[in-house]
């Protein structure tokens, strides 16, 4: 099953996408410069081979809902993310709105 809806943080619209697969779910959150995601994320790919596109996002891993993605700390973040002052250990509702 596929869901997709609108969540609001700080009254701020962001896209939340929830994927369950067998075994797992895939999720993520996105604004219209970035996104969070769970452990799925590949951050190396995008820091190393995709770095010259500039993506910004953050990976939380050991989530199993939108809303613990959103509580749990960044374990890791794109190089784009950090410029916008995006850390490691940082909320992912705190990244979402550096992201708006």
């Amino acid at each position: 099953m596929v869901e997709v809806k609108p969540i609001i943080i700080d009254g701020h619209p962001f896209i939340a996408v929830s994927v369950q697969l067998p075994k797992t779910n895939l999720l993520a959150v996105a604004s219209e410069k970035g996104y969070i995601m769970c452990g799925a994320l590949d951050v190396a790919l995008l820091n190393e081979k995709l770095r010259d596109r500039g993506i910004i996002a953050g990976r939380a891993v050991g989530v199993r809902t939108i809303e613990q993605l959103l509580e749990a700390p960044l374990e890791s973040v794109t190089v784009a993310a950090l410029e916008l002052g995006i850390e490691k250990g940082m909320k992912g509702r705190e990244a979402l709105l550096k992201m708006r």
